[in-house]
């Protein structure tokens, strides 16, 4: 009976779920078994014929998950289940060789980076076509002015295209990170107990290599009897930084969604969608809401995976029952926060007018810089300008009149610059400094990546 949700198919797609099914878990744990036989045979420390036969067999065609479960409820040992069930539908002559010189953590760590290969490539395609959305958004709002704002009050003028441009680089680092990572982190083990390849006898180290090769995969860096936990430390610990992305991008749009704001909007099936079981007629942001929920509980994994760096001696049993809903969850919610922030932003809605509302909404003091900036130029000292704008601007705060006004009433002000300059300096069109410029080289930069996936 389903439990989690993750369980009920609620998070994350069907394909990275298959990744962590039973199912596949089982087949990846008898790959490596097949993998290790055949590196025997190809060394001569077994027939052959027998290696084959155990290649042939280690498939969950023969090996049946609820045989490996009846068996593990006898022993209580997982990988050992499997190991004998495999045993059951070898021959005996190719039942001897079966987990020859081998350790559970062999088969099990090099049967993580299997199923790590193939959830890191479902991430990148993720979030390859997340920046691709990213991309078309940039383009479009590329000159889209808003207000810029610091500590939630409005600080300057800048362009929505701007805005998503930082995100969509994030994105592009990202991608960049796991890149790095998964040449860490994409790696198997075959040196036996404690990690010496004793019981694979003189050729442990071919074997390894081998076994490794024919599962595509590099051998992990020095190990003991376990791959060390720092390489997935660093693997959860990227995966919880791009959730932490996505939050952030998410949080704005939560934020730019408020009614009183009304720059954007996520996407909303007017036709079927429910907002609200109380009232009707809400739209609520409950895809980036969903978004943010989960980025905390990626967060609370971080901390077992780098509790699981440090484990008594050559190992320990600490890392194995945490692991077993970290990797999981991790990749399985990361991938339902990338599908969710992909909807969000194919489908936003974007509201200029109301933008440009809100830039007219403070009547040009987001712009005192300008102010100071032309005083200062004019001959005033830069401390001395500041002081001159900053009354200015609480007297029009406190007597609520156009802060334009505010300053053609000051003689110092005024003295300086004309009351038609102040009309010019207060225009917000005029004072995005390099904005374009900064957003064309992004895209650029973006393209060009881009077309290496």
């Amino acid at each position: 009976m389903p439990i989690l949700p993750i369980d009920t198919g609620r998070y994350g797609t069907v394909e990275m779920r298959k990744v962590f099914d039973e199912e596949n878990r089982l087949q990846k744990i008898l790959d490596v078994e097949a993998a290790v036989a055949y590196a025997h045979s190809q060394v001569g420390n077994i027939p052959k014929k027998d290696a084959e036969e155990i290649v042939m067999k280690a498939n969950t065609d023969y090996v049946k998950l609820d045989r490996c479960k009846e068996i593990d409820r006898q022993i209580n040992h997982d990988l050992m289940a499997v190991v004998k069930a495999l045993t059951e539908v070898c021959s005996p002559s190719a039942a001897r060789w079966v987990h020859l010189g081998l350790t559970s953590a062999d088969i099990e760590d090099t049967a993580y980076a299997l199923q790590f290969k193939e959830a890191i490539k479902l991430i990148e395609v993720g979030l390859v076509s997340l920046e691709k959305t990213m991309l078309g958004l940039v383009e479009k709002h590329r000159d889209t002015v808003m207000v810029g704002r610091t500590h939630g009050q409005h600080m300057a003028v800048i362009t929505f295209g701007l805005k998503l441009a930082v995100w969509m680089r994030e994105i592009s680092r990202h991608l960049k990170r796991l890149a790095q990572t998964k040449e860490r982190v994409v790696v198997g083990k075959i040196m036996g107990a404690v990690g010496t390849g004793a019981g694979l006898g003189e050729h442990a180290v071919e074997i390894q290599k081998i076994a490794l090769a024919k599962l595509g995969l590099k051998p992990a860096d020095m190990v003991t009897q376990v791959i060390q936990r720092d390489l997935h430390a660093e693997l959860v610990s990227t995966l919880t930084l791009i959730g932490a992305s996505l939050e952030k991008f998410a949080l704005e749009v939560r934020n730019l969604q408020r009614t009183e704001i009304m720059e954007v909007m996520e996407p909303f099936k007017t036709e079927s969608q429910v907002g609200s079981s109380a009232m009707p007629a809400k739209r609520n942001p409950v895809k980036s809401e969903r978004i943010c929920s989960l980025a905390r509980t990626m967060r609370g994994l971080v901390i077992p995976a780098y509790e699981n760096v440090a484990l008594w001696h050559e190992r320990d049993l600490t890392n194995s029952a945490n692991e077993r809903f970290a990797f999981a969850m991790a990749f399985i919610i990361l991938d339902e926060m990338i599908q969710a922030a992909k909807d969000v932003f194919a489908g936003l809605v974007v509201f200029p007018d109301n933008m440009k509302r809100n830039l007219e909404a403070t009547g040009g003091l987001f712009l005192s810089e300008n102010i100071v900036k032309t005083l200062v130029e004019r001959g005033l000292g830069r401390q001395e300008a500041h002081e001159l704008v900053r009354k200015c601007s609480m007297k029009a705060i406190s007597e609520k009149i156009p802060f334009s006004e505010a300053l053609k009433n000051d003689s110092r002000v005024s003295g300086l610059i004309s009351a038609k300059e102040i009309s010019e300096l207060l225009d917000y069109s005029k004072y995005l400094g390099v904005t374009q410029k900064l957003v064309d080289e992004a895209i650029a930069s973006t393209r060009e990546e881009l077309a290496t996936y």
